[in-house]
């Protein structure tokens, strides 16, 4: 039998972790260094000849760094005669950029989707793209995880006893019709718009929230300004409470002191990305062991499509 190994970045070496005991396979041994100005070197300390290989890594900040030592990892495996190279990236960087919304700016999804298939890579397996269409932008196959997975049994936990799903702005309304269907709950939405130049975002909300318990549902949360702003109008329109499900925790900037403030009353996430800090209102969830299965079933070629509802 050719065997698998598993092969961890620097940034998701926990998430490996975790992936490891699930599937009681040790992590194989690369040396991931810094030259001193900053260049990344990859050694395989292990023999991969024949072997199914998988990298485990998200594409996090700093994201030029993390996406390097995919891409370089990959190579080096490559070289190392692997059988073929599979990509686990629980959060895919630079998926905010998949189209031109203004000339002359780039696809940066399209690039990254075609260095990682020069580089040699022959799969990839990730969680909630923020556009479903990168997909597309492979040549192979791509396995597009959702978040609900994990989220859906947690929201069923809290046994609310009004619950409504919201959607924070219109380009996300797919991904909360497929929770709210799933969990066969109602919908409303929130449409931001700027009446004026220089003025504050006025946001509407498109449904009734009054005494409802109001679960916000993205893919990502970066800054938080969104989601805050979302939850703070909801409670201004009768909302009972408000807690926002994102499965990939960013978190830059003020994030951390937005979360702190009174309009939010729980932020459930995913362990795609390591949290900077704690907090008494998030509550992470980890899809460690929904990758793990998606690997095990990737070598023994199973089907994968049952993970993805």
């Amino acid at each position: 039998m050719r065997g698998y190994k598993i092969f961890s970045g620097s940034t998701s070496l926990e998430f490996t972790e975790q992936i490891s005991k699930y599937l009681s396979l040790p992590i194989s041994n690369a040396s991931i260094k810094r030259f001193s100005d900053g260049e990344i070197s990859v050694q395989i300390d292990e023999s991969v000849r024949g072997k199914d290989v998988f990298i485990v890594q998200s594409t996090c900040a700093p994201s030029n760094d993390t996406l390097m030592e995919v891409l370089i990892l990959t190579d080096a495996l490559r070289r190392s005669s692997a059988n073929s190279i599979t990509a686990i990236i629980p959060y895919f960087g630079y998926a905010r950029q998949d189209r031109k919304p203004m000339p002359r700016v780039p696809i940066t999804a399209k690039l990254v989707a075609n260095l990682m298939q020069v580089a040699g890579i022959d799969r990839v397996a990730t969680m909630d793209l923020h556009a479903g269409q990168i997909q597309g932008f492979f040549d192979i196959p791509v396995d597009n995880l959702y978040g609900s997975i994990v989220f859906n049994e947690y929201i069923k936990s809290k046994n609310f006893k009004n619950p409504i799903i919201a959607s924070p702005d219109i380009g996300g309304i797919a991904r909360a019709r497929s929770v709210a269907k799933s969990l066969g709950m109602d919908i409303v939405i929130i449409d931001k718009r700027r009446e004026k130049a220089n003025e504050s975002e006025v946001m509407n909300i498109i449904g009734d929230v009054k005494d409802k318990e109001v679960i916000l549902v993205d893919d990502i949360i970066d800054t938080a300004g969104t989601i805050v702003k979302a939850a703070a109008a909801f409670k201004q329109n009768g909302a009972k409470s408000v807690m926002a499900c994102c499965t990939h925790p960013v978190l830059s900037g003020p994030a951390y002191e937005r979360i702190a403030t009174e309009a939010l009353d729980e932020l459930v996430v995913t362990d795609t990305i390591s949290l900077k800090q704690e907090s008494k209102k998030i509550k992470v969830l980890s899809v460690a062991p929904v990758f793990a299965e998606v690997i095990r079933r990737v070598y023994h070629n199973e089907s994968v499509t049952s993970l993805f509802v």
